[in-house]
C-alpha cells in the first residue's frame, strides 16, 4: 500500500499543516508530527497540564517517490544522537561537550529525507535519555528500555514535497475528552517510568558501556 493512514492529536479544531512551521526543539525538529495509533493520538491530544478538550485529526499521507527515514531500523545510539541534536538532555557543560561528539559519531543526516519515522521521545522517553547521559544506563539494555515504554511510533513530515502529499479525511474530524484521555496518558507514562527504573535498577544494567565511554 502506497497510502499511510496517520492521526495528528491537538487541542486544536481547526490546523492546516504548512510547510516550514514546528519548533525546532521537538523530537526530529521542526515539522508536523503524526502517529499510525488512533489511541495514542487522542491521549496526545490531551496530554497538557490543563483541562482543554483535544481533537484527533485524520491524514493520509501518500508514500511514492518520498523518502523515510525509519529509526527503528537503526542503531538505538543514532536515534539518541538525533535526540541530542534538538533537545538538551542535561545542562552540564560536561554534557554538552560530550553531545557534540556523540552527534559527530552516532548522528546521521536526515536532511535529505522527506518523512522520519521513530520513537516519541515524551516525559518517559527522555527520562531514558537523560539517565544515559549521565552515564546510570548501559548500552546493553538501552533497546529494552525503549520497549517497556509502549508509547508510540511517530512520523514528523518534513520536506516540502512530503507535505504535499499529506491529505486531511476533515469528515474524520473527533473530539477528545480531557479527563478520560489525560488520565490515560498518564497512567501510561508512570507505568512507563517505573518498569523503566525496575530495569535501570535491575543487575542486567552492567554499567560499563555508558554514555562516556562511547567516544
Amino acid at each position: 500500500m502506497s497510502k499511510i493512514t496517520l492521526f495528528h492529536g491537538t487541542p486544536d479544531q481547526i490546523i492546516k499543516p504548512v510547510f516550514g512551521r514546528g519548533d525546532d526543539k521537538h523530537d526530529y525538529g521542526r515539522g508536523f508530527y503524526l502517529t499510525e495509533d488512533y489511541e495514542l493520538a487522542k491521549e496526545w491530544a490531551v496530554c497538557r497540564p490543563n483541562d482543554t478538550n483535544g481533537w484527533v485529526h485524520k491524514f493520509e499521507l501518500e508514500t511514492i517517490g518520498l523518502k523515510i527515514l525509519d529509526f527503528q531500523e537503526m542503531d538505538v545510539l543514532s536515534w539518541l544522537a538525533e535526540l541530542m541534536k534538538h533537545r538538551d538532555a542535561a545542562d552540564s557543560r560536561r554534557y554538552h561537550m560530550l553531545a557534540a561528539q556523540f552527534i559527530g559519531k552516532y548522528g546521521v543526516d536526515t536532511s535529505g529525507y522527506d518523512v522520519i519515522k521513530g520513537w516519541r521521545a515524551n516525559a518517559s522517553y527522555f527520562y531514558i535519555a537523560r539517565e544515559f547521559v549521565r552515564d546510570n544506563v548501559d548500552i546493553d539494555i538501552l533497546e529494552e528500555l525503549l520497549s517497556l515504554g509502549e508509547l508510540g511510533i511517530q512520523y514528523c513530515i518534513k520536506s516540502e514535497k512530503a507535505y504535499s502529499q499529506l491529505n486531511e479525511i476533515e469528515d474524520c474530524l473527533s473530539a477528545v475528552p480531557h479527563d478520560e484521555f489525560n488520565a490515560k496518558y498518564n497512567e501510561r507514562d508512570s507505568m512507563a517510568r517505573q518498569n523503566m527504573r525496575n530495569l535501570i535498577d535491575s543487575d542486567a544494567n552492567k554499567v560499563t558501556k555508558v554514555f562516556s565511554t562511547l567516544f
